[in-house]
């Protein structure tokens, strides 16, 4: 009886469209009055899925990423992008993938990159004589690149929920983030081939020198992050706060364009952010306490265990599972309720954990891009002023290749693995 209450009530919260953490309290709050356990568990289980000394570096990313934005990072990395790849056919294509992949070693979250690349290439690609559904469709898949290269939010959340390590996390999704970048630039390019799409005058090796010049201090934010995490001298948290530093004093005192006025709000809109993040964790939390108490991660291993133990078919299981979740659900609730019950199955199949996290995790990004609640279509679709049905008819090329990179790195365990094993052995 409780169960269903439980399924039911979030179902009903999700389809009216009440915010995922709400459905997530309001489901677990129906749980616990119906089966007579006193509601003061609630803020207990809240607290303890909060009070993970890791979840700490996400406020810390999150103002990290702001204070970089607001301070002029956005453009500087386009131009770079663009002096690269602009040249090509679909070059505005090119550049924005490829902005996303740099962008994304930044912020660690793919609606942040969709909103602030989005907003400065989508009006530049219909400008441009870009197709307003390409130019929508091209921003929302390549900003999903951006929670695969490090720093990720989502990578942060499972290193919380299984104890492997964050860097290790962040090393696992760096190639498999780079091959998904390549591989949209290799479909951006094949559409605009056909389509004919524009593409820009070569601006020569000064102009690479310049943009890279310019974007410099930029980029290497995330070489502070990695080496502070790879050479063991900073904890992710501290990493976060040495990159907001980092970022003050480069908006501040090289880029110039931070106004000091402005860093309050930037705080707080990071903290607002920061705190809806945290807050889904903790309703997530007794969501999913709640769904090891009815052994229902057990029910789900023994359902398909007893179907079949072939390690390949396994692994495609839960890939349809999480695309499927992730069509519905928010990424973080997705990892926070089925993330430890779909390990202890890859486990039970000698799934490597950290090949299973990194698959896992980029299941739950393409989830991003898929309707119906595909959060950086709705940004990217609002931007270019379209209704959602092109922009989803636009994506599909895209979300078609970005299957594809899911199931090489899913079959092909080295590609998350091997980084991690060379340089944090």
């Amino acid at each position: 009886m409780g169960l269903t209450i439980l399924i039911a009530v979030f179902v009903i919260g999700l389809v009216i469209g009440l915010p995922v953490a709400i459905t997530l309290g309001v489901s677990s709050l129906c749980y616990l009055l119906v089966m007579g356990i006193p509601p003061v568990v609630m803020p207990q289980k809240m607290y303890a899925g909060m009070d993970v000394f890791v979840l700490l570096s996400i406020p810390g990313f999150i103002l990290a990423g702001n204070l970089m934005n607001r301070g002029g990072i956005t453009e500087r990395i386009i131009r770079f992008a663009n002096s690269l790849v602009g040249w090509i056919r679909g070059g505005l294509g090119l550049t924005n993938v490829g902005a996303s992949m740099l962008f994304g070693g930044i912020t660690g979250t793919a609606v942040a990159d969709a909103a602030s690349i989005g907003g400065v290439m989508i009006p530049g690609m219909k400008k441009a004589g870009y197709p307003a559904d390409f130019s929508a469709a091209v921003t929302a898949a390549s900003s999903t690149v951006g929670p695969i290269i490090p720093p990720s939010v989502p990578m942060i959340i499972v290193g919380a929920l299984s104890g492997i390590s964050v860097g290790k996390m962040f090393l696992a999704g760096a190639i498999p983030g780079v091959v998904m970048g390549v591989a949209m630039m290799v479909t951006t390019y094949l559409i605009a081939r056909k389509k004919d799409f524009p593409r820009q005058e070569w601006q020569g090796v000064s102009e690479i020198a310049k943009a890279f010049a310019g974007a410099f201090w930029a980029l290497a934010m995330t070489g502070i992050i990695l080496y502070g995490l790879l050479s063991g001298i900073a904890t992710p948290t501290e990493t976060a706060v040495v990159a907001s530093v980092y970022a003050m004093i480069v908006g501040l005192l090289i880029y110039r364009e931070l106004p000091i006025r402005e860093i309050p709000t930037i705080v707080i809109d990071s903290a607002v952010s920061a705190t809806g993040i945290l807050l889904l964790v903790g309703f997530a939390n007794v969501f999913g306490w709640i769904l090891v108490s009815e052994r229902i991660p057990q029910a789900i291993a023994s359902a398909v265990l007893s179907f079949t133990e072939n390690k390949f078919l396994v692994i495609l299981i839960i890939n349809i599972l999480l695309l499927l979740v992730g069509m519905f659900m928010e990424t973080i609730a997705a990892l926070i309720i089925l993330f430890v019950p779909l390990l202890a199955l890859a486990v039970a199949v000698d799934i490597e954990p950290l090949h299973f996290a990194t698959f896992a995790v980029l299941n739950l990004m393409i989830g991003l891009t898929t309707p119906p609640l595909g959060v950086c279509l709705f940004v990217c679709a609002g931007i270019a002023r379209l209704p959602l049905t092109p922009v989803v008819i636009a994506i599909l090329p895209f979300l078609f290749t970005n299957i594809l990179v899911l199931l090489l790195v899913s079959y092909v365990p080295a590609i998350s693995t091997w980084l991690p094993s060379v340089l944090m052995p």
